[in-house]
């Protein structure tokens, strides 16, 4: 009983601290998933350029920033694009609300329609995460600048074996779900702009955002373009390429989240559903939207540190949902 009042309060008092350290440590959590991201960079040039290390951190932190400028701009077009589209959108879901309302034996808009306070409250929210963020991306800037200068040459294998395997693995991941959340965004953006679907560009980048998300992530980027896709008039998109724009995106987030993902991040993701939506939950509350996109690669971060340690390894099987964690051997 003391052990797990010990607990509660402790989850209660890193709940609270995580919450008011929000400022700081959102920025110094994106710093560190770039500067893993950029670690193979500093590495390839050392390996085949024969650059010296301060030259290749210098090269890296130079094409961080320039990845940080261009998202930032992408994020503020889309958002921008979004709130000059908005009411054509909304027009499109109301149109969408009222031709599904054809098909079900009650009043589709008392149920799918949102009122305008809530669309209005939806749009700044966004704006305001979108604001903090982009207010935020110099101190993500100056964090990772540190992390990479800071960052020394590597040490022997055979010092420390297990924070090698841990930092390999965090690394690795990391620069995983960056690739391939990346290659969704940009698939689903050319698959939706070659079909003749509006704001073609404001669907792929929130294809990359929810890629993040296993599995909810993916089924909601495949249904955001939906109402667009269906009312848009023949003379925009014909029946074949309205098909195409529901059937591609849906399949390329089945293969890339069932096969494709799973094949080349083996464990890292073996989290229970009920853990992932506890995840989202938590770190949405105190970390907002940001919070909300971050939530899974935390977790699974957290779930590779806490399974390389032998004592920890029992929490580890419980956050993969298998509770007969008495039989794992404790032996690394």
């Amino acid at each position: 009983m003391q052990t797990v009042c010990l607990l509660i309060l402790t989850f209660i008092a890193s709940a609270v601290a995580l919450f008011l350290l929000k400022p700081v440590l959102v920025p110094f959590v994106l710093a560190v998933f770039f500067t893993y991201c950029l670690k193979p960079v500093i590495d390839a040039q050392i390996r085949y350029l024969k650059a010296p290390r301060l030259v290749a951190v210098i090269g890296a932190s130079v094409f961080g920033l320039a990845v940080l400028a261009l998202a930032g701009f992408i994020v503020a077009a889309a958002i921008g694009k979004m709130s000059d589209n908005f009411p054509d959108y909304k027009e499109k879901f109301d149109g969408f609300n009222v031709w599904l309302s054809g098909y079900i034996p009650f009043d589709a808009k008392q149920w799918f329609t949102p009122s305008e306070a809530s669309f209005t409250g939806l749009i700044a929210i966004v704006f305001n995460e979108t604001r903090v963020l982009i207010s935020n991306s110099a101190l993500v800037a100056i964090f990772m600048i540190f992390l990479l200068v800071g960052s020394k040459e590597a040490r022997p294998r055979m010092a420390v074996p297990l924070l090698d395997e841990i930092e390999d693995r965090v690394q690795k991941y990391i620069t995983q779900m960056m690739l391939f959340s990346t290659a969704m965004g940009v698939l689903v953006g050319l698959v939706l702009w070659a079909c003749g679907v509006k704001f073609a560009g404001m669907f792929g980048f929130m294809a990359f955002l929810l890629n993040f998300i296993p599995n909810i992530g993916g089924i909601i980027a495949t249904l955001l373009p939906l109402p667009i896709i269906l009312l848009s008039p023949p003379a925009e998109m014909s029946i074949v390429a309205k098909a195409l724009a529901l059937a591609i995106p849906a399949g390329l987030q089945f293969v890339m989240g069932n096969i494709i993902q799973p094949r080349f991040q083996g464990s890292a993701l073996d989290l229970h559903p009920v853990v992932l939506l506890m995840s989202l939950i938590f770190f949405g509350m105190i970390w907002g939207i940001v919070g909300a996109f971050l939530a899974v690669p935390i977790t699974a971060v957290l779930k590779i540190v806490l399974e390389k340690v032998p004592a920890t390894r029992p929490v580890a099987e419980v956050l993969a949902g298998r509770l007969d964690f008495a039989t794992v051997d404790p032996k690394p």
